[in-house]
């Protein structure tokens, strides 16, 4: 009876240990490796990293497109620009010129 009584208190009082153990090793293991963990968090920044880089380009080059309609939309168009894109689209040139398309 004795005996009995010692093993019932030993295990209840490593139940609760256990039980903590358990559950911070659960959640430690995926506060690293899950879904949302701390490796995850670095590659999430550097795609945010690369992700931005590509943002600033696209404004640069939207930036660049809106200046040239600007150009074409005033009321005495740029020459310069128009005979440009003539060029570009048409594949023209005077008798004495080469056109070499661009991509």
């Amino acid at each position: 009876m004795r005996i009995r009584r010692s093993v019932t208190r030993f295990f209840t009082v490593l139940l609760v240990p256990a039980i903590t153990v358990a559950v911070v090793s659960y959640f430690g293991t995926y506060a690293i490796w899950g879904d949302r963990g701390i490796l995850r968090l670095e590659e999430a920044q550097s795609r945010l990293a690369l992700q931005k880089q590509q943002l600033t380009q696209l404004q640069d080059r939207r930036a660049r497109l809106a200046h040239r309609i600007g150009l074409m939309e005033q009321a005495g168009a740029d020459p310069d620009l128009v005979e440009e894109l003539a060029r570009t689209e048409l594949m023209t040139a005077a008798p004495n010129q080469v056109a070499v398309p661009r991509r």
